[in-house]
């Protein structure tokens, strides 16, 4: 609770807010403890994806960071409604110690009224979560390398019934299981580039996603580049070629989680491969 404090001299006293400044910082505390709950089911719903694990047990994490995005939301407003009427009591100075609660909660209702059911979508993390499913899911319908129930299946199974027509059911084998090598050396070769950090030419590790301009790099080498740009105080441009992104900032960038699972489920098919 706030308390008046006043001087030996008799001069008008002052509310002091330490106690409720107190609590808020609990509040802010709380706030790290959604994200990292965010955090936890986004990681979850990934590998539900990459597992192929059934349809209602990713529904149910999309779910649970739907809960968490509104929990983070009507929390910031709170947070917002307490700062602003602590700010506000401390400008009037005023005599008579405020009903804070009323106030606390006339603030707070008006910022829900003014915002609508659908605006914890807007929150960064959530957006992120919807980003790395829909990029991981397009990498989980890419040819697998045993090459059953796929898209290779049907490139086969056409040109098969086109050759079986001249020849016989040995060399059309053979021919189709020819191009069907060249097709998937080039998806191959097409996705191993997008694998690589345009600073190091190197395959990444940790790659990081750019918000504004949505190229990946890796992480460290982002990082050094932007804070030595930094301190000559340059700006730092996308190193990617042909971006137009010329103001990278580190609050620009985001972890890259199917990015970097792709990656790592490329690496372990290619080391599974016989010589």
């Amino acid at each position: 609770m706030p308390g008046r404090s006043s001087s030996s001299s008799g001069s008008t006293g002052f509310i002091s807010f330490s106690g409720v400044e107190s609590a808020l910082s609990s509040l802010k505390t709380f706030q790290s403890c959604i994200s990292s709950g965010m955090d936890t089911v986004s990681s979850v719903a990934l590998d539900l994806v990459e597992t192929q694990t059934e349809v209602s047990s990713e529904y149910s994490m999309d779910k649970a960071m739907v809960e968490f995005a509104i929990m983070d939301r009507d929390l910031n407003h709170y947070v917002k409604a307490v700062q602003s009427t602590i700010n506000h009591e401390k400008e009037e100075r005023p005599e008579k110690i405020p009903d804070l609660k009323l106030l606390v909660e006339k603030k707070f209702l008006a910022l829900q009224n003014k915002s609508s059911d659908m605006d914890f979508q807007n929150n960064e993390k959530f957006v992120q979560f919807k980003q790395q499913l829909k990029e991981l899911k397009k990498q989980s319908v890419k040819p697998k390398e045993d090459g059953r129930h796929n898209e290779f299946d049907q490139i086969k199974d056409k040109d098969a019934s086109r050759a079986g027509n001249e020849r016989d059911g040995l060399q059309a084998d053979r021919e189709v299981e020819g191009t069907e090598g060249v097709d998937e050396d080039m998806i191959v070769t097409q996705s191993q580039t997008n694998f690589i950090c345009p600073i190091t030419q190197l395959e990444m590790k940790k790659p990081v996603k750019n918000k504004v301009c949505g190229h990946t790099y890796e992480e460290e080498a982002i990082v050094r580049m932007i804070e030595s740009k930094h301190k000559r105080k340059k700006k730092a441009c996308c190193p990617k070629i042909g971006c137009s992104h010329t103001d990278i900032r580190m609050s620009d960038l985001i972890q890259d989680e199917a990015l970097k699972r792709a990656i790592e489920s490329h690496n372990k098919k290619k080391y599974r491969q016989p010589e």
